[in-house]
């Protein structure tokens, strides 16, 4: 059993496109699938939300002329896919998943209902967030941080391409300094921009600790879950 009983792990849709430049990445998918496996072997209760930057992102849809609340819809629904191909690798390995959508599309989804998710979390069940806040104008990093505090998470893993915090991109600039561990506040002056202000704020406000680690790495899901200090930790 992990540090963590109960956690809610952010993944971004670029994540899942491996070295492509569009779409998902088969082999991808499964690592990712495989370390989420560990997980639930482990005994965690986890919760999952995935953007959808790797089939369309609504700031993007904005500077072709789509009105800004359809690009976020549009947006939405992109994680719905992403979210449907997560779901079909974890049931492949034998992992019950069940995907909440917070837009109603029962042909595909269960509606995200607080109560219901909880029950699913505590019968073992992968529960995967789709369709972010169901509202225009919020990001995933926001329905992460919301779902988080919704479930009783006890603490929300940001999954990125870097291991963890820099004072700027480490992979543009040597001079970059990694941060091992950080206030909300520091990440609010400092604008470091690894969740929008909204999701820092939110966890702020209710004591919820983010910690940024590196997806790359094999078995790192489990890792930070059973407290082995890896990436960056923002707490008070």
């Amino acid at each position: 059993m992990g540090a963590y009983k109960r956690v809610l792990l952010k993944l971004s849709g670029e994540a899942l496109m491996g070295d492509q430049s569009f779409g998902i990445d088969p082999l991808v998918l499964e690592r990712i699938s495989g370390d989420i496996s560990q997980v639930v072997e482990d005994r965690t209760e986890l919760g999952i939300v995935i953007g959808g930057g790797n089939f369309f992102r609504g700031l993007a849809g904005i500077q072709h002329g789509i009105e800004r609340a359809s690009a976020d819809y549009m947006g939405m629904l992109a994680t719905v896919l992403n979210s449907l191909a997560l779901q079909s690798s974890l049931e492949q390995r034998g992992v019950p998943t069940r995907v909440l959508s917070a837009i109603e599309m029962r042909a595909l989804a269960e509606p995200y209902i607080r109560r219901r998710a909880i029950r699913h979390l505590e019968k073992g069940r992968v529960i995967i967030f789709a369709a972010g806040t169901g509202n225009p104008f919020f990001t995933t990093d926001t329905a992460a941080a919301l779902r988080a505090t919704e479930i009783g998470a006890e603490v929300v893993l940001k999954a990125t391409k870097v291991d963890g915090i820099y004072t700027e991109d480490p992979k543009k600039s040597p001079n970059a300094r990694k941060f091992l561990r950080l206030t909300y506040s520091e990440v609010l002056e400092k604008n470091l921009r690894v969740m929008d202000s909204t999701a820092v704020t939110l966890c702020k406000e209710n004591n919820l600790p983010i910690i940024v680690f590196d997806l790359m790495g094999e078995g790192n899901i489990l890792k930070v879950i059973r407290g082995e200090s890896l990436g960056t930790l923002v707490h008070h």
